[in-house]
């Protein structure tokens, strides 16, 4: 006999468990009756049929039900789809096509917040004022001129 046989058939007959054993017996037989007698997996069949659910929760983790694919329609469902004929096709018909007029128009009134997106700005036009006067430009055309 093995110690933890011993130990229950102890608690079977003391007197403090024998209340407890009573309140708790027909819970416990109800429960025996839902169960086979088989001595293996008891406790595990009794803490089944305890759990929310109770006895008719299925495990689903069986090959059953599911249904096996190939790789390689796995992959293909996977991927992307492309849809660059579908986008040529729309673009390139002439029903939506703008004016060339109303797409400049688009353009300058909608400006972009990043500074490589901002349209240059015309510059100022400013008259060219020489550093040289007209005086000195007559004094180095007679320099110049005169040694060759």
């Amino acid at each position: 006999m093995s110690a933890s046989l011993i130990r229950r058939g102890l608690e079977l007959f003391s007197e403090r468990d024998a209340v407890k054993q009573k309140k708790s017996s027909s819970r416990k037989s109800a429960l025996m009756k839902r169960i086979s007698t088989d001595k293996q997996g008891v406790q595990k069949r009794i803490r089944q049929i305890q759990r929310p659910g109770g006895s008719s929760r299925r495990n689903t983790n069986t090959v059953k039900d599911k249904h096996i694919r190939s790789a390689l329609d796995e992959y293909r469902k996977k991927q992307k789809k492309s849809k660059l004929g579908l986008n040529l096709k729309y673009f390139l018909s002439s029903a939506h096509k703008t004016q060339s007029s109303h797409a400049t128009k688009i353009v300058e009134n909608n400006p972009s917040r990043r500074a490589c997106h901002q349209p240059d700005r015309p510059a100022k036009k400013q008259a060219e004022e020489s550093v040289f006067t007209e005086e000195e430009f007559q004094k180095f055309q007679k320099e110049y001129f005169s040694n060759l």
